[in-house]
């Protein structure tokens, strides 16, 4: 074997590298996104799973503008023009971003409207809007109007003594422009879509009407005495990444807390209208928040795809893939049975490989923890955190452990983006309970998926360890 010494006694070996050799890390996560949007465009796919994807993709683009896109926005706003290892300079990487985004969602907004919303209605399950609906439907949406949404509805007005009001991330507004009758004067007043109501509204059995075109109809309620002149939607998209000086961990937790605190007062890094808005209101958003013309997308109705969940959670198996049930592995159980297998067994004699999701988290990883923490041979029980589900079984049987007088320690990562406050939330838990936690390590983030149980066996001590990529979800 010949050894090769690269340098400037080898031509043609690193100066004859083309430039163009690395791709550009925001536009390759565009290109991931767009993936997702092909799934929902493929017309082989059921429909519900076709508007899963449509759903996802918006989701994915939030995250990538509130924390990617903010990014850029930041190093251009500080004056870092560092190229990145594609050649681009963060303006020319942001002013790709916007035209390539803008061109995905004009995609998504064609694949909804012109494929999934027709062969959703074809297959019984209608998204009607205002003017669509029966004069019985409207009064049935007008009654849910009254007893539901009006009570939680707060119109802001601007006018000389009410300042533009603030747009909270992620929202979905109303834009109404209202008349004086009697002065003649024009006010703009905003009105959010309550995000705790479903987005779309039962009006009969797979019959739905945007929560917005309710609101939109009973204006004249939210504003007495006025004209209504006209209103549009329009959604802000802001920075919602989180720095922390990480000096020392003592102070990590509070400082992460701050951090959060001012998370949703980040400035706007896209605004979304609807393509019908009149150039008054539209120039009144671009101006009072502060965006710049390319940061503005004129999209077809509807703003904010994520609501298709609502459909996609409809009782039609027949238009969505067949459900996937996971099985519990050969290694821990030669046969299914309703007996939860003994995985410390299974781990004393052999290692044992798992494949999630095809193999069942409940009954390997779930169940490996929750007999540790029954088994009275456990001595300690030491593992991370980075994300757990809502109702983590996994953070129960830490508690359970700890509760039981064994020694449990738990590594929780409260950087975990987007999942800090959750994170802070059942670290505070554990503690109550017992467990020792360690708030991560400064200037690094643990994301692996690691636990380590200490067995008495009698004339030793064995150690059990599950190790993995991914988190504790179920």
């Amino acid at each position: 074997m010949s050894d090769v010494v690269l340098g400037e006694e080898t031509p043609g070996v690193v100066d004859d590298l083309p430039t163009s050799r690395f791709i550009d890390r925001e536009l390759s996560w565009l290109a991931f996104n767009q993936r997702v949007l092909e799934l929902a465009e493929d017309s082989r796919l059921p429909l519900l799973e076709r508007a899963k994807f449509l759903a996802i993709f918006a989701s994915n683009l939030d995250e990538f503008y509130m924390v990617r896109v903010a990014g850029l926005k930041r190093r251009i706003t500080t004056g870092i023009a560092v190229r990145a290892a594609s050649g681009l300079l963060p303006r020319e990487v942001h002013d790709a971003v916007l035209a390539a985004s803008h061109n995905l969602m004009m995609r998504q907004a064609a694949c909804f409207r012109d494929e999934v919303k027709p062969g959703l209605s074809t297959e019984g399950i209608e998204l009607a809007r205002w003017q669509d609906l029966s004069e019985l439907e409207q009064a049935e949406a007008g009654r849910f109007f009254e007893a539901k949404v009006f009570p939680v509805l707060t119109p802001l007005a601007v006018d000389p003594a009410h300042p533009f009001p603030y747009i909270s991330g992620l929202s979905l507004n109303l834009a109404v422009v209202v008349r004086n009758p009697h002065t003649g004067t024009e006010l703009f007043a905003r009105v959010k879509v309550p995000p705790m109501l479903a987005r779309f509204i039962h009006v009969g059995r797979s019959r739905f009407v945007p929560l917005e075109d309710v609101m939109a109809a009973h204006l004249n309620t939210l504003f007495p005495g006025m004209e209504i002149i006209e209103h549009h939607m329009f959604r802000v998209t802001r920075n919602e990444d989180v720095e922390v000086e990480e000096d020392d961990a003592e102070n990590l937790l509070k400082a992460l807390e701050r951090e959060l605190m001012r998370r949703r007062f980040g400035p706007p890094v896209r605004l979304e209208v609807e393509e019908s808005i009149s150039s008054h209101v539209y120039d009144l958003l671009v101006r009072e928040l502060g965006v710049s013309q390319a940061e503005v997308f004129r999209l077809p109705w509807p703003l904010d795809l994520r609501g298709l969940w609502t459909l996609v959670a409809l009782d039609r198996e027949d238009l969505k893939d067949p459900p996937f049930v996971p099985k519990t592995s050969r290694e821990l159980a030669e046969v299914e049975s309703a007996k939860a297998p003994d995985v410390l067994e299974a781990m004393r004699t052999k290692e044992v490989f798992l494949h999630h999701p095809y193999e069942s988290f409940s009954t390997s990883v779930q169940r490996f923890l929750e007999q540790a923490a029954a088994d009275p041979k456990v001595l300690a029980i030491k593992q991370t955190l980075y994300r757990t589900s809502g109702d983590s079984p996994i953070v129960d049987a830490l508690i359970d452990a700890a509760q039981s007088g064994k020694q449990v320690l738990a590594l929780v990562e409260i950087k975990a983006r987007f999942d800090e406050e959750a994170n802070i939330t059942w670290a505070r838990k554990l503690e109550r309970a017992g467990v020792h936690v360690v708030y991560g390590l400064v200037g690094l983030k643990t994301h692996c998926k690691l636990s380590m149980v200490v067995r008495d066996v009698g004339d030793r001590l064995v150690r059990y360890c599950n190790l993995g990529t991914g988190n504790y979800h179920r």
